[in-house]
């Protein structure tokens, strides 16, 4: 088949290692986005797939903030695809793209659907608690994540997980479905299932607001926030509250101590133990504002924090 690969970020790019490694299919052409601003000085950086393919010079590599407009839908009708994959792109498209490949369009998205449609469905399931979650190839529909289902793959959420460890894991379940997908594609095998209306569960974009933690909230729920919102937006607080100084949550720990939410309970031993709507959190590795992470015990050498004091 001939192929077009649409695809931004980290969790694509397994996907089109394997696309292009097996050589069953002929990749016509690689859709990505424009560099954007990023670090600390905010220069311009490469998406991951545009950097991924800086090492195949004999692939064109189209660039574009909107694949729907005109000029782009006709570069992409001049390369007569069969088929069209989406992953990790992170625009959305219209009919006028989805009708082009014969074949239809598939995506890769890493949650099981319909449970997670949206644009963040790795960290809301650790937010959420979840055990599992997993990868679904599904055809793409111009209602977002709502296509029917070729194929599902489920995977554990390990208890120590964070969205920056189970993502990796994700895309490369996601690629080896993938190549299984285009297998049953190829021998017309596919027996596509409407996915379930009455079990939708939404994973809306994050906000840097997601990161601001609320201390009435039982300590679990925290700590999975904690593990959901790295690397982005992280989670944070204000040290001490009404202060403006900000402190991220890297790792902490629940503790079965009481108290008011948002109050230090102790300074000392492993680092500070805040109360939260039920139970407490140590913060083992913390990270101040402009400065790197450290030990929640380091962060106690270096700043008057007291038993009694709150956290924002």
């Amino acid at each position: 088949m001939r192929i077009i690969f649409m695809g931004a970020g980290a969790l694509a790019c397994p996907a089109l290692r394997n696309l292009l490694e097996q050589k069953r299919d002929e990749v016509v052409a690689v859709v990505t986005q424009p560099d954007r601003p990023g670090g600390r000085r905010l220069h311009l950086k490469a998406c991951p797939v545009r950097s991924f393919m800086e090492a195949h010079s004999g692939i064109p590599v189209l660039v574009s903030e909107n694949a729907s407009t005109p000029d782009m839908v006709a570069r992409l009708r001049e390369l007569k695809p069969d088929l069209m994959i989406v992953a990790d792109f992170g625009q959305f498209l219209k009919r006028v793209v989805l009708e082009i490949p014969p074949r239809g369009m598939i995506n890769i998205h890493p949650s099981l659907l319909p449970k997670y449609r949206g644009a963040a469905p790795i960290q809301w399931a650790i937010a959420n608690g979840d055990l599992e979650t997993g990868v679904s190839i599904l055809y793409v529909t111009e209602r977002m994540d709502a296509g029917d289902l070729i194929l599902q793959e489920r995977a554990p959420i390990r208890d120590e997980a964070t969205t920056a460890t189970l993502e990796p894991l994700l895309a490369e379940l996601g690629a080896t479905l993938l190549m299984r997908a285009l297998d049953d594609i190829r021998a017309g095998r596919v027996r596509a299932v409407p996915q379930d209306e009455t079990k939708v569960v939404l994973a809306p974009k994050l906000s840097k607001e997601d990161g601001r933690v609320d201390w009435p909230m039982a300590a679990s729920a925290i700590r999975n926030r904690v593990r959901a919102f790295q690397p982005w937006p992280g989670s944070f607080c204000e040290v001490p509250e009404g202060s403006g100084h900000l402190l991220k949550l890297i790792e902490v720990r629940i503790e079965k101590r009481a108290g008011e939410p948002g109050m230090v309970l102790e300074c000392g031993g492993d680092g500070p133990l805040v109360a939260c709507g039920e139970h407490s959190l140590r913060l083992l590795e913390v990270q101040p504002e402009g400065k790197k992470p450290m030990a929640g015990a380091a962060f106690l050498c270096g700043h008057k924090l007291m038993p009694g004091s709150r956290l924002g």
